[in-house]
């Protein structure tokens, strides 16, 4: 197959600041809509799937979505100095971010899972300025510890306040997805976003077909509406349509200010929580809504 280089990718269309930006604004935030389904889809999973078989099934059905508009299309291989970005991708996104969140919510509710995505955006934000050299304002931070402060002191009180065993899984999850999140923004401004998670989960195959089917072999299986329409949410909308619209409104708006949209996720997904598994949600949560909607305005604005 041929190699993708800057010589022989497509021409783009030149499109005005201000219309790129809210295209890239509207990407973003429809990614974010479907991670916030991740939590609540994958607590269905859980009703008829094992932790490993869930996680590995979903890879591999998310990876034969991707192969084969990888194939229709034609799409030529990345050249070779994008496939190391492309597995740390692949380890922080495609695996270890959807195992460790799975292994945690056996014993986590969903509410308390919430941390992790209330933290995301900050780890986010700070490896970006790390790896990518992006360096935000003053005011950029200081509305971003904000906004993940409220969240992660209103996630935690709808937990009780209780550190679980879980607790390890979530920040593990946190790290490797900040990690993937960052370079999957990075390489999405050189390549197409989707290209990008497509290549990362056809990466994942010779790893993930084999551990689903020694997973299905040793973990029952019982299908039921439930678990079949969580497997199918999180393998088709958050591991592939959701990151090929998060990774290309990252690349349009730069990954600090993608990522601080995400203060809203765990909001959304109690929401989800309540409308589809019967969790309860305390009067605590408009408040914080409230506050989480300004930290993301005022971080849209921060200029970096």
């Amino acid at each position: 197959m041929r190699t993708q280089s800057s010589a022989t990718a497509p021409t783009r269309i030149a499109v005005s600041g201000p219309t790129k930006a809210s295209a890239g604004t509207l990407q973003a935030a429809l990614g974010v809509i479907a991670f916030s389904l991740t939590f609540p889809a994958t607590a269905w999973g859980l009703e008829g799937f094992g932790p490993w078989s869930l996680v590995a099934v979903r890879s591999v059905l998310a990876a034969l979505i991707a192969g084969g508009c990888l194939l229709a299309l034609r799409v030529p291989l990345p050249s070779r100095s994008h496939w190391p970005g492309l597995a740390v991708v692949a380890a922080g996104v495609v695996v270890g971010f959807p195992l460790l969140t799975t292994l945690a919510l056996q014993t986590s509710t969903t509410a308390h899972a919430a941390v992790v995505v209330g933290l995301l955006p900050l780890t986010t934000a700070l490896l970006s300025a790390l790896r990518v050299g992006t360096r935000p304002s003053r005011t950029f931070w200081t509305a971003a510890l904000a906004g993940a402060a409220a969240v992660a002191a209103f996630t935690v009180q709808q937990s009780g306040g209780a550190l679980t065993s879980a607790d390890l899984y979530l920040f593990a999850a946190l790290l490797v997805c900040a990690a993937g999140y960052t370079e999957g923004g990075r390489l999405a401004r050189v390549m197409p976003g989707w290209q990008v998670i497509g290549w990362a989960l056809v990466l994942c195959l010779p790893l993930t077909v084999p551990a689903a089917a020694l997973a299905l072999a040793y973990e029952p299986v019982h299908l039921t509406a439930h678990s079949v329409t969580g497997l199918l949410w999180v393998a088709v909308g958050s591991q592939f349509l959701g990151l090929v619209v998060w990774y290309r409104g990252m690349a349009a708006i730069g990954i600090p200010k993608a990522s601080q949209l995400q203060l809203a996720q765990p909001l959304l997904t109690l929401v989800w929580s309540v409308l589809l598994l019967g969790e309860h949600l305390t009067v605590a949560a408009p408040l914080t809504a409230a506050a989480v909607l300004v930290c993301i305005a005022v971080t849209q604005r921060a200029r970096g």
